[in-house]
């Protein structure tokens, strides 16, 4: 099903816009807005996936145990030791 509707571009992209159907690239200023919108919901969908994911995590890591600053700091430094010691590499 098509609706008709009426929008505002800016000359610059009106420009993109005639300049992507004279190139062939799109039969008509409709398919270029189509394929922009349709770009555009898969983005917003893509971004909306990854902030639930986000806010899962957040919701594990915060009903999990917590670490101390002092605590993260030896495992972060015993890591550099333990790298540095399987790379030979002199401290």
């Amino acid at each position: 099903m098509s609706v008709k509707s009426s929008i505002s571009l800016t000359d610059q992209q009106d420009a993109f816009v005639r300049a992507q159907v004279q190139s062939g690239r799109y039969a008509s200023a409709s398919a270029v807005l189509q394929q922009g919108l349709e770009m555009l919901r898969l983005k917003t969908e893509a971004e909306s996936a990854e902030i639930e994911a986000l806010r899962e995590l957040l919701s594990r890591r915060m009903s999990g145990p917590f670490v101390s600053s002092e605590e993260m700091d030896a495992r972060v430094q015993a890591m550099i030791e333990r790298k540095r010691r399987a790379l030979d590499v002199e401290t």
